[in-house]
């Protein structure tokens, strides 16, 4: 809450108007259910109410969501017209005579369109940094300018065949410039750029057999996130780096249990006919393990208060059970006693998700009761 200070004589909280909050409806009732619990306890005077009270007003409009979706369509329409832009006959032959190769051109065109993005947004963030959706924008048309420049760049010199130093070089840019103005936005993109080099380069040094290892391509992914969620803990002790952990944290889960999902389905089967031969049961314990880490998931985000692990954990021990429910029971069952048992199953979870919502809520309200 910002207010400008304490009336001397009254000891009542001032708030000018340039420096009202602006909150949506939501925010609002959150704020007031806060300062009556805090006058209700002493905490707060009556005059602080008051103060507090005027220190922000509710918009009538979600204007925070108008922002990001007229943001993120411009984004897209922006993307729309440089695609636009490069199918014009004329422009393509004015670039190949001024750079000799139209890649070339094209490479550093957008080298130079991602420069002028990365320098404006980052500009803007020192100078306006409440604007976050234009900010983030600018920096997001920046990493794909990148990906373009490096793109080109990869066809200029003909690296079709071993395509991975090509993201190794994107996973050095962005990670580079991620950790330089600490920005979520393009770390995630460094991480996602990271797990395409190691998805590549894994493939091409066994020339794109099944295995790499003895480990087809879920395994090396779970071993993928289970490092990436490793490394993610060593942030904390360094302040250069800390502000990423948890995005560090939330990309390791993801591969993890994205990869330990299509273990339990495939296992470590690396063509289809060998997979095909084998029966459902026989992967049950590759089922177990994902089981067993949606678990150790859940007990991580009771025990250290940790959201991000706590709803992957849930969130993928749900998948788990019905992933399993359709490859053991879909072909056995009639279709009518597979969609009930769906629809009570389901049934069933929301009537348990609204009861432990129900009990939060009468918790909040019996706290307001004076």
């Amino acid at each position: 809450m910002v207010y400008s200070g304490r009336d001397a004589t009254t000891n009542e909280v001032t708030v000018s108007e340039s420096q009202r909050m602006i909150l949506t409806k939501r925010q609002a009732r959150l704020i007031a259910a806060l300062i009556e619990r805090w006058q209700r306890e002493g905490i707060v005077t009556g005059e602080t109410v008051a103060g507090l009270t005027a220190s922000y007003e509710v918009t009538p409009f979600n204007w925070q969501r108008l922002a990001r979706v007229a943001i993120l369509t411009s984004v897209i329409c922006l993307v729309v017209a440089v695609a636009s832009f490069l199918a014009d006959e004329l422009i393509l032959q004015v670039m190949t005579r001024l750079f000799g190769k139209l890649e070339t051109a094209l490479c550093v065109v957008f080298a130079v369109v991602a420069a002028g993005f990365y320098v404006t947004g980052f500009h803007r963030r020192k100078r306006k940094p409440e604007r976050v959706f234009t900010n983030e924008g600018l920096l997001f048309l920046g990493v794909l300018s990148t990906a373009a420049s490096i793109s080109f760049l990869g066809a200029a010199i003909g690296g079709d065949e071993d395509f991975s130093l090509l993201l190794l070089l994107a996973c050095a840019i962005y990670g580079a410039l991620g950790l330089w103005a600490r920005s979520k936005l393009i770390w995630v993109f460094a991480l996602l750029s990271l797990g395409g080099w190691f998805g590549v380069k894994t493939g091409y040094d066994s020339d794109w057999a099944a295995y790499y290892l003895g480990l087809n391509y879920p395994l090396r992914f779970v071993a993928f996130g289970l490092v990436l969620c490793a490394i993610s803990y060593s942030f904390v002790l360094l302040a250069r780096v800390r502000d990423l952990t948890q995005t560090t944290f939330t990309m390791g889960m993801l591969y993890l249990f994205i990869a330990l999902w299509l273990l339990s389905i495939f296992g470590n089967y690396g063509d289809p006919e060998s997979w095909e031969e084998v029966r459902q049961i026989e992967l049950f314990h590759w089922s177990l393990l994902f089981a067993l880490a949606a678990g150790a998931a859940i007990w991580h985000g009771l025990k250290f208060d940790n959201n991000v692990s706590h709803g992957f954990g849930i969130t993928f021990l749900f998948i788990n059970i019905y992933t399993r429910f359709f490859e053991y029971f879909w072909d056995e069952l009639h279709k009518a006693i597979a969609f009930a048992i769906l629809g009570v199953s389901l049934w069933f979870l929301g009537t348990r998700a609204q009861r432990i919502w129900n009990l939060g809520r009468a918790k909040e309200l019996s706290d307001r009761q004076p």
